[in-house]
This record gives structure tokens, sequence and C-alpha cells, in this order.
């Protein structure tokens, strides 16, 4: 069992992350309020903290979580590998549908960073909804396997 530690949202591309405390997510939106909700497999991207602190030891630099652009920041979780399971925050569930791969923006937050997220799925998972539900903070967040 995680938890949720983070939730964060953008308007449109290359716009600030904005963080906050809850938010309901949707089968046709994903996180209520983000430009990324209409991309079928790719309408929540979760990040995992231990996985987000291993990359910014390795690009020796520390930065805050939303650097890497996801939605949903958890801890207590595995997230390599798992394409094809999902997870459960409140009454909503997410299918994990493919690793969220670093892209050139990662570069351009810090020198290096795109490198370091590379490994074991360190950059998180992308996730489509398939129930909606309202999300929180503190959260607990279950992984069921593929």
């Amino acid at each position: 069992m995680g938890q949720l530690l983070g939730i964060a949202k953008r308007e449109r591309s290359g716009a600030p992350m904005e963080t906050i405390e809850r938010v309901d997510l949707s089968e046709d939106m994903g996180v209520a309020g983000d430009y990324r909700g209409k991309l079928r497999k790719r309408q929540v991207s979760v990040l995992a903290r231990e996985d987000w602190e291993r990359a910014c030891e390795s690009a020796g630099a520390e930065l805050p979580w939303t650097t890497r652009r996801a939605n949903l920041l958890v801890e207590g979780l595995t997230l390599k590998e798992t394409e094809g399971g999902r997870l459960k925050i409140g009454d909503a569930v997410l299918e994990i549908m493919m690793e969220t791969d670093p892209c050139a923006q990662m570069d351009k937050a810090f020198q290096g960073l795109r490198k370091a997220l590379e490994p074991d799925w360190r950059g998180g998972v992308c996730c489509r909804v398939i129930r909606g539900g309202a999300i929180a903070v503190g959260d607990e967040v279950e992984l069921e396997a593929p």
C-alpha cells in the first residue's frame, strides 16, 4: 500500500505546473483542468517519490517533483514494469498503459535529468482512467500488479 503525496496539473502544454490538494478524475478528461486528459493512453502521469529522489541524486540536483511534470506523486510503490496493472486511489481506478519516457524538456529543466530518469522506469507511468472519482493528497494508493 502506498500514499498519494502530491497532485499537479497544467492548463496547456508548456504551462507551469499548479499543485492542488484534491481533484476529480474522469474517464473523459483525466485530471480535471489538465490539458492532457483527452489523450487516452496518457491521461494521468504518476511518479514515485523514491524514483524521483534516485533520479535527482544521479543528476546531482535537488529539484521539486513538479519538474518532472507528472500529475500524481506517490510513495511506497514500485512502478517499474507495471504496464497493464491498476492503481486504486480513493474511488478512482487507473490502468497503467506504459512507462513515461523522459523527454528533452527534462534536460531543459536541468542538464542530465533526462538520462537520470531513464533507468528502471524512474520517469513514472502513464495511465488512463477506467473509473473516475475524487482524490486528495494523503489518500492510500493500491497497486494491482498486471
